[in-house]
């Protein structure tokens, strides 16, 4: 038997962690790597935090799961605070950012569906999206590399440049139930929408009644330095997708909704065997208590622009590789002239600090949101040192 025992879906690289302190990661022969990847924006509050394990362990020593027929206080509780700290009034518990956005989506066109208008049933979508894995979500994004071999996908999805209001307009018919939009592209290539872009869609989902859907699944809680990204655009959704850091690293996500758009989900139109189950509510709940202690969101913010900062300070010294920097508070970007995906190896190879590659040749740098100056000090050594040793794959 050739194929192995996990699926080969992944190009695995040669970091085999097997523990976590804070913002590193040490291997199974004791190599210590700087945690700036963080499991692509999941662990938010680093690796081994006091208060989010204990949390876990409590829950886990009390009550792990029970199906979704029986009430859930735990679950309660939590959709509680989200609803009191955000636009919206309701919440369904899911367990990956993917399926959070199958609920948004399912949510936009029961909306429709509800009041007899079946026919308003097509998302319009933004090019170089990613909003996940699922035959519902690859159909969603217009990325090649992400639906090749799995027709035929799904209809009902649109696609217009990002940014570009003129073109998604353009696409709205009679058929359209709204717009599905990351407020900052992640795997695209960490590009934050503009606020004019974003507002003008608001106004004609408000004129036609459509709905407006934000995939915060990567740029939400707190990683950008306010509870979720789009409160920094003033310019609030109908439905949301949360995930990633929601959970610090167990595996959590959301769909949060306001009344109106919930209308359509009533009882049996939608169900997880596991989501909202006990632990992963003590998880959340650990999360936010410490994201939601006063200044952590101001630390954030102040965190990034110092990060930020250092970047760019960086550019001059190495400009014959990097280009500019991007993204909103510790959710930031470094643009190459060069191939971002051999540069993140050469670091993490040879400099022990890892990064995570995205879209237009751009490196991710996503680190814990509790990180220290040194931590940001240390980054910047290693990008430095990295970027003097690195040298470019041949076109």
């Amino acid at each position: 038997m050739s194929i192995t025992p996990l699926m080969p879906v992944y190009p695995r690289c040669a970091v085999r962690p097997v523990r976590g302190e804070g913002a590193y990661l040490i291997g199974e022969r004791g190599e210590r790597y700087l945690d700036f990847a963080s499991g692509i924006a999941v662990n938010l509050l680093g690796h081994g935090h006091p208060h989010l394990t204990k949390a876990i362990q409590d829950q886990a020593a009390t009550l792990m799961h029970v199906s979704n027929l029986y009430g859930s206080p735990q679950g309660e509780a939590f959709a509680s605070r989200l609803v009191a700290n955000t636009f919206a009034d309701t919440v369904f518990f899911t367990n990956s950012g993917a399926e959070a956005v199958e609920c948004a989506i399912k949510t936009a066109r029961s909306y429709h569906s509800s009041a007899g208008n079946s026919e308003k049933h097509v998302l319009i979508t933004f090019n170089n999206a990613f909003h996940g894995r699922t035959l519902g979500t690859i159909s969603a994004t217009n990325q090649e590399k992400l639906r090749k071999g799995f027709d035929p996908l799904l209809p009902g999805f649109a696609y217009a440049p990002f940014d570009d209001i003129n073109a998604a307009l353009d696409l709205v018919d009679d058929t359209t139930a709204g717009f599905l939009v990351e407020p900052i592209q992640g795997e695209g290539g960490i590009r934050p929408a503009s606020q004019p872009f974003l507002q003008a869609l608001r106004d004609i989902c408000d004129k036609r009644d459509l709905m407006l859907i934000f995939d915060e699944v990567q740029c939400g809680v707190a990683r950008t330095g306010t509870l979720y990204a789009h409160e920094q655009f003033g310019v609030m959704p109908d439905i949301m997708a949360s995930a990633k850091g929601i959970g610090g690293g167990f595996p959590l996500g959301a769909c949060l909704a306001t009344e109106k758009a919930a209308r359509g989900m009533v009882i049996g139109t939608h169900g997880s065997t596991y989501g909202g189950n006990p632990l992963a509510m003590a998880a959340g709940q650990a999360v936010f208590d410490v994201i939601l202690e006063d200044g952590f969101l101001d630390q954030v913010k102040a965190t990034g622009e110092r990060l930020r900062g250092a970047l760019e300070q960086l550019i001059p010294n190495h400009d014959g590789l990097f280009d500019s920097v991007r993204g909103m508070g510790l959710m930031l970007g470094i643009k190459l002239k060069s191939d971002s995906r051999a540069f993140v190896a050469h670091l993490r190879d040879n400099h022990g600090l890892l990064t995570v590659a995205a879209g237009d040749n751009v490196v991710r740098i996503l680190p814990p949101l509790n990180i220290e100056q040194a931590h940001i000090d240390e980054c910047i050594t290693k990008l430095s040192t990295g970027a003097a040793s690195f040298t470019p794959p041949e076109a």
